[in-house]
């Protein structure tokens, strides 16, 4: 089992940015300069899983390809590169991108952070840019919360194994108690049939 992120008041924001920018980018873009398809625009992962943002780029000359993350926590570069040339890596993705020639990214071991919109921009040498947006939701195993659940019921079954015990143990005490008086009343009872006998 798996629980979602939890949403954020300013998706809708993003969600209208999104649209505008990619409505821009159509709009720009100069028929047989650069084309980008994106095959899956939708992807949930798993914390600490590896994901592939994979885009498929074409274009005639060189192109430059940037990406960037947009969240509830901001915008950061994540990676630019030349085809054939130089590779800029964010600090922060650092050791966690791999960039391939296609135009894809694979992030590895990605946490709840990593939730939100994923922007591509291919810009061709003279200026044509394609855009694409992946969607990335980001869930939490469940068995963390089972595994937490799992130890608290240990916990509540010993304490009630102790309680049994003790509630046992005072159950015997009382019972050992109530018989050694028994005794004793019926001593003190016999005491006095005896005196009264002696008395007669």
């Amino acid at each position: 089992l798996m629980r979602p992120l939890q949403g954020c008041r300013g998706r809708g924001v993003v969600v209208g940015t999104v649209t505008l920018c990619l409505a821009a980018g159509w709009a720009l873009q100069t028929p047989g300069g650069v084309s980008l398809l994106v095959p899956q625009p939708n992807i949930n992962a798993t914390v600490a899983q590896n994901i592939l943002l994979s885009v498929e780029y074409s274009c005639r000359g060189v192109a430059t390809i940037e990406w960037k993350h947009v969240s509830s926590w901001g915008t950061t570069s994540i990676v630019e590169w030349r085809s054939g040339n130089y590779i800029n890596i964010s600090t922060v993705y650092k050791d966690r991108v791999t960039a391939f020639e296609n135009g894809s990214i694979q992030l590895r071991n990605v946490g709840m952070r990593d939730a939100g919109y994923y922007f591509v921009t291919v810009t061709e040498e003279h200026g044509t840019n394609a855009y694409g947006t992946i969607i990335v939701n980001v869930y939490e195993i469940i068995y963390e919360d089972l595994h937490f659940v799992a130890v608290l019921f240990a916990f509540l079954a010993a304490v009630s194994a102790v309680l049994i015990c003790f509630m046992w143990l005072c159950n015997k005490s009382l019972h050992l108690f109530q018989k050694k008086a028994t005794h004793k009343l019926t001593a003190s009872t016999t005491e006095e049939i005896e005196l009264e006998t002696i008395e007669c």
